[in-house]
């Protein structure tokens, strides 16, 4: 696939598809060329309610007069004249979806004039949105097409959405793969490919090192697996800073059974994206080195499959975490805070300056909050509106939960230092934060839950079902704002 820009006025483009976005009270820019050389037919579909402004709804125009492409799709943008980004990246993703049921050879985009921001999330949603889940099909659902085209003149920008998209769809692709193919050690040798591609530096600890180490807590999950647990470290240096002025953390549970608290089935199904955090981290990583940011930022995942077997940890047990806390094991299927113990306290020993971690962690946070915000929990509130000034920028959905005092006392262990769950049912997002809590000392860290959003049984008009790459976005941009 190979994205460029054009300058080629609407229509005499002769490509195989044209999209045009329709938003505002008038019409204007690209929208207003059709509607003048199709002798204005457009604005009489307009009227008719034949074509819709609502963000993200298409309409196939065939062979329209006037236009030398054979297929116009019609995308609206909202009805407001100053629409968000986000609507840039679902009018883009939901025309670039439809559009993806056939191979195509060339589309061309057609937005109004935007700010940069507003160009480089369309071009991002363009590329998510003909990239499906069907990466182990013989006959594939979606297809991007092997040119796309932007009439702009920003080169750069469309290169940057470019990349920003190829960071989420790694993150896509490693979630949607199936676990008998996407374990600790083949996603950490993903991890290392990006070494050979990008100036990424990579270092993995396989088992023998986590032992050396003492990442009792994440080891202790992964010994029920006939897979070796891993952790991997990815370093970017694009400015010249001694200590990391951020750490990204990511859950990788490459599968989740529950180990010994078995899910039901039904449960099980899609637990292969139990690894959400860990591919947000390193699709995220992969963006930031490729848009040669001004920064230095890690990124660290830990990689462990939570099976069953003669060997898995049990409840009852107590493990004995990287930073000597003890841990009083009360469900086995509360494994991801006990990953995320040790990788957060490796994090915490390369002295950044903040922290965040992303995990799909507790269905309590999607009782709370839904299938479609992540939870927000913080130690310093300052860093967490930050982060949430990011999300709101990039349109994904963000929620802060509260972290009081009280929550952490529900983790009070008889026999050791904590217990993996709180003592009752009430609250179980908020105790799984304090959890982690534990584990960062005293450097300023949020805690990002994106079990709802992370992952869809169902498509969007704008995205395939399966995962999301939820949050890749927002951290390139709170990581952009490490510059200023």
């Amino acid at each position: 696939m190979a994205t460029a820009i054009t300058q080629e006025p609407l229509h005499l483009i002769d490509v195989d598809a044209i999209v045009v976005a329709l938003g505002g009270s008038e019409l204007s820019g690209p929208a207003q060329e059709l509607n003048t050389q199709t002798d204005g037919a457009l604005q009489r579909m307009i009227d008719a309610n034949e074509a819709s402004l609502k963000v993200g709804v298409t309409t196939s125009w065939l062979a329209p007069s006037g236009i030398k492409a054979p297929v116009v799709m019609l995308v609206g943008l909202g009805s407001c004249d100053s629409p968000e980004n986000i609507s840039y990246f679902k009018a883009a993703g939901a025309a670039a979806k439809t559009l993806a049921v056939k191979q195509r050879n060339t589309v061309a985009y057609y937005f109004p004039e935007c700010d940069a921001a507003a160009l480089e999330t369309a071009v991002s949603g363009s590329l998510i949105g003909c990239h499906g889940q069907d990466i182990c099909r013989s006959k594939r659902d979606l297809f991007t097409p092997d040119n796309i085209l932007w009439a702009t003149s920003d080169a750069a920008t469309v290169e940057n959405g470019v990349i920003i998209s190829q960071g989420i769809n790694l993150t896509r692709d490693l979630v949607n793969g199936p676990p008998n193919m996407v374990y600790p050690e083949t996603f950490a040798e993903q991890i290392q490919s990006l070494g050979e591609t990008t100036s990424l530096e990579i270092e993995v600890w396989d088992a023998a090192k986590l032992t050396e180490e003492k990442c009792g807590s994440l080891l202790a999950v992964a010994q029920g697996s006939a897979r070796e647990a891993r952790l991997v470290i990815m370093r970017y240096r694009g400015a010249d800073v001694a200590d990391p002025q951020l750490a990204l953390v990511g859950k990788g549970v490459t599968y989740d059974s529950g180990g010994l608290s078995l899910k039901p089935s039904d449960g099980q199904k899609t637990m292969k994206c139990d690894m959400g955090g860990a591919a947000t981290v390193v699709g995220t990583m992969q963006a930031i080195s490729q848009l040669k940011l001004p920064c230095h930022v890690i990124g660290l995942v830990g990689l462990v499959e939570n099976m069953v077997s003669s060997n898995a940890y049990r409840l009852g047990d107590v493990i004995t975490a990287r930073n000597g806390k003890t841990i009083e094991v009360l469900n086995t299927d509360a494994e991801g805070r006990l990953v995320l113990a040790d990788v957060l306290d490796v994090a915490v020993g390369q002295k950044p300056a903040h922290m965040i971690d992303l995990a799909t962690l507790t269905g309590a946070c999607c009782i709370a909050l839904g299938l479609n915000v992540t939870g927000f929990m913080t130690n310093d509130q300052d860093w967490c509106d930050d982060l949430t000034r990011a999300a709101a920028t990039t349109g994904e959905q963000v929620w802060q939960l509260p972290m009081f005092k009280e929550f952490g006392s529900e983790l009070q262990s008889k026999v050791a230092d904590l217990r993996n769950i709180g003592a009752g049912r009430w609250g179980g997002a908020i105790t799984a934060g304090k959890f982690l809590e534990e584990f960062v000392s005293e450097v300023s860290w949020t805690h990002m839950d994106i079990a709802g959003p992370a992952f869809a049984d169902s498509p969007k008009k704008w995205v395939d079902g399966g995962a999301s790459g939820v949050m890749v976005r927002t951290l390139i941009e709170v990581i952009r704002q490490l510059e200023k």
